[in-house]
């Protein structure tokens, strides 16, 4: 068996070849104990790891295990993921969307980061809470994809209340930037969930066209745990991805490209000692 490990600062996503097939798993970082627990009890396996908590799980195995950068193991996970959907691209960006996201450009077979924001699911997660006190993913998720953003994002046409804008009047001026002190009391928690996915996807989609530009592709590959699951960010970042003239792509299983990477490293080396 072979075990590929994104270990990151909130999830450990797994990626595993058992009889030829890949399977993937995905556990809170508070439970490393147990995936350790899980490795050591395989009867034979290679290990490759990578993830900002790479190190630590590497310190709980009994075994000796392969490390690799994240940024290296996400690039070589998402070419892997592209291909299996039978997509070649020479030049794309890849924006990562996990606790925060980082955003990369790849060309000529390589990689190159070229910035990032704070903004991401760690932002989805902690903000819904302070405006909720709901502490699930899967319930912000839930709640958010039965709200409404439209009585408190600021959008263009409000401005330009009685005159055309020179923008597209849909685009948001201000997220959470409507007169909310005199309805705050009223607002439900799917509004202000589906707004504080608003804020992140618009965020994350905005960042991203800017940092194409300095790639030469407007092709953007959006992958993370944030999308999991998660239909209003991918279409808030969808429709904002197209509406500043890039194309945007959700490769299948996208959150495990880390785990995907390392895997494949191990494949890699399989192939090469055959």
């Amino acid at each position: 068996m072979k075990v590929g490990i994104d270990a990151g600062g909130t999830l450990i996503k797994v990626a595993y070849t058992d009889e030829g097939e890949v399977h993937f798993a995905k556990h809170p970082i508070a439970d490393i104990g147990s995936v350790a627990e899980w490795i050591n009890g395989l009867p034979v396996s290679e290990v490759c790891v990578t993830g900002g908590k790479s190190g630590v799980l590497a310190s709980l195995l009994e075994q000796p295990v392969q490390e690799m950068v994240e940024f290296e193991a996400t690039h070589l996970g998402v070419q892997v993921l592209l291909e299996r959907m039978g997509l070649h691209h020479e030049a794309y960006l890849v924006t990562n969307v996990g606790t925060g996201t980082s955003i990369h450009c790849v060309q000529d077979n390589s990689q190159e980061r070229l910035g990032g924001t704070g903004i991401g699911g760690g932002t989805l997660i902690g903000l819904s809470h302070l405006l909720t006190g709901i502490t699930s993913f899967d319930e912000i998720v839930e709640h958010a994809k039965r709200g409404s953003r439209e009585r408190i994002d600021l959008k263009v046409k409000h401005i330009y209340e009685g005159k055309e804008p020179p923008i597209s009047g849909e685009l948001t001026a201000s997220n959470f930037g409507q007169d909310l002190f005199a309805i705050s009391h009223e607002l439900s928690k799917e509004e202000l969930l589906a707004t504080v996915i608003g804020l992140v996807g618009e965020t994350v989609s905005t960042v991203s066209v800017h940092a194409a530009r300095q790639c030469r592709s407007s092709t953007i590959v959006y992958i993370g745990s944030s999308f999991s699951d998660n239909a209003l960010l991918k279409e808030v970042v969808t429709s904002y991805t197209i509406l500043r003239g890039s194309t945007p792509l959700f490769p299948d299983n996208g959150e495990y490209s880390g785990a995907v990477g390392a895997l494949s490293v191990l494949e890699q080396k399989k192939e090469h000692q055959s």
